[in-house]
């Protein structure tokens, strides 16, 4: 069973509920669920009705913007040599080692220093998220973000970048944050924590833990979740092998093959068939038919902004929210 909050009380919704809640949304996406059967099975949708508290309208709305993200910028066509340059520094680089419950783990070091556009960064971060995603175990759906911040200070914010990357994670990848593990921020960061959080949904900030090398109950929190002999030193681990650039760079080719198969086995997010509206081509997955438009216009499901009290306002930029 699932849980729900009405008016602060949590009750628990059964699976024909929750199903039935499914099937609502189904109705007001419509013909495209036929063109994006990954991104509109039942997991997924499960995945947008936790993110907005089962209120299936929303939902909806939320599933539909984020299918016109994907038809518009491919993520899953991006491959290594398109942003490998980027990885060079170790900044953000996925783990060769899962959680103990099989969880995809994603490394971050806010303290290097990154040259690149926030447009670039954020395709950096899509390539990690959709390569994070394909290698999770067998029925896990989230994955864990290690936040390692030696090195970090005041010079490190980039309040756009930070923005960007909440606006990504929740509007493009709802629910897939299992756990965000900020190591060892300095006592400085408090400040910009402060700033940070309204860029969050309640849901997303609940997920952050703060540990210390120094605390020994916070320490506990990475021994409950890691095996410690494959764990980073700098994250209290027994692993002294840091990032190696040439070895990940061939785990990802790796990767970019796995990725390239699903695509063309129409198990990943674009099912590129001729007879569905897409098709194949150098550049990647293109549109052939009026899908995006489709998906734009809806009688059903009005442009609705949900601001962090989950008020409902209307926002006539609603539809490039996942841009």
């Amino acid at each position: 069973m699932s849980s729900k909050k009405s008016q602060g009380v949590e009750f628990s919704l059964s699976s024909a509920e929750q199903q039935a809640k499914i099937n609502e949304v189904r109705k007001f996406i419509g013909p495209a669920l036929n063109k994006f059967p990954a991104m509109c099975s039942d997991a997924s949708i499960l995945r947008f009705l936790r993110a907005r508290n089962w209120h299936t309208k929303r939902s909806a709305k939320m599933l539909k913007e984020a299918l016109i993200w994907r038809l518009e910028n491919k993520p899953n066509m991006i491959r290594w040599d398109d942003i490998a340059q980027q990885a060079e520094p170790g900044k953000v680089y996925k783990a060769n080692y899962f959680d103990k419950y099989g969880r995809t783990v994603l490394v971050m070091k806010p303290g290097i220093p990154n040259p690149y556009s926030v447009e670039m960064q954020m395709r950096y971060l899509v390539y990690c998220m959709e390569n994070s995603i394909l290698d999770l175990k067998s029925g896990q759906e989230q994955m864990v973000w290690l936040i390692d911040f030696e090195g970090w200070n005041m010079s490190s914010i980039s309040v756009k970048v930070t923005r960007e990357t909440a606006r990504i994670l929740q509007d493009c990848y709802p629910e897939r944050l299992g756990l965000a593990i900020l190591y060892n921020p300095p006592k400085v960061f408090e400040s910009f924590w402060i700033l940070v959080k309204p860029f969050l949904e309640k849901r997303t900030y609940k997920k952050v833990k703060f540990v210390y090398p120094n605390d020994v109950d916070t320490q506990k929190v990475m021994e409950d979740l890691f095996d410690m002999d494959k764990l980073e030193s700098s994250f209290g681990g027994k692993c002294t092998q840091g990032f190696d650039y040439v070895t990940y760079s061939n785990r990802m080719r790796e990767g970019d093959k796995m990725m390239t198969d699903f695509v063309i086995s129409g198990d990943q997010y674009l099912t590129p068939t001729l007879d569905n509206g897409f098709e194949l081509s150098e550049d990647g997955i293109s549109s052939t038919d009026e899908t995006t438009s489709n998906l734009e216009s809806s009688d059903e499901t009005e442009d609705l902004h949900i601001n962090y009290n989950d008020e409902i306002k209307v926002d006539p930029n609603a539809s490039k929210q996942c841009q």
